[in-house]
């Protein structure tokens, strides 16, 4: 599919099909996932592929998708066939920013501005959500709020952070977002030239 068109298409979609995805298109998504954008290559990104119905289902409980009015949505999480787990390591971007070639002309590791390795993940997910489209399918992100109970769940090594759950599968009709209603900011807002 045209470049254009993918970026286009894509959606958070909030109901699935129960078609079964292929592990060779998630391991091509994933794939396409690791070149996303990493700070000196410290390349921290990790995922965890859930298949499994159960587990899906303990992962879409810490995920809240049992509690409550839902707003009309579906339980996205455990109705996907996949969910990916996006998970970034701090420490690996420190352990590479204070390696020989990264130190600054002290000998010490960089002031890190902005916490990069957050930014690096954000990219890799956004390749799987927009790679998903690209293969015919739908996908959905959702941000991970019980850190520790996902960590212990999935056996997330000390390091690592997961950062959000994405649903992988066929769409199906869903009720969208109520938050569509705002409609997209005007180009003369979002884009500034020279200065703001």
């Amino acid at each position: 599919m045209e470049f254009q068109k993918v970026v286009r298409r894509r959606r958070m979609v909030r109901h699935f099909a129960a078609d079964p995805v292929s592990r060779e298109t998630i391991d091509r998504i994933l794939g396409l996932a690791q070149h996303a954008p990493s700070a000196g290559f410290s390349q921290g990104s990790a995922y965890i592929v859930v298949t499994d119905p159960e587990v899906k289902r303990r992962v879409a409980k810490l995920q809240g998708e049992e509690d409550g009015d839902r707003g009309g949505f579906h339980k996205w999480i455990s109705e996907a066939p996949v969910a990916i787990v996006a998970c970034v390591s701090e420490k690996l971007y420190h352990d590479r920013y204070n390696e020989p070639d990264k130190l600054d002309d002290q000998g010490k590791e960089i002031a890190w501005p902005t916490p990069y390795w957050f930014f690096d993940i954000g990219a890799g997910s956004m390749i799987i959500l927009l790679a998903a489209v690209d293969f015919g399918l739908a996908a959905a992100f959702s941000g991970v709020f019980d850190v520790k109970g996902v960590k212990d769940l999935l056996g997330i090594p000390p390091h690592f952070h997961p950062v959000g759950v994405i649903s992988v599968g066929r769409g199906a009709p869903d009720v969208k977002s109520p938050s569509l209603k705002r409609g997209r900011r005007k180009a003369v807002e979002v884009v500034h030239n020279e200065k703001w």
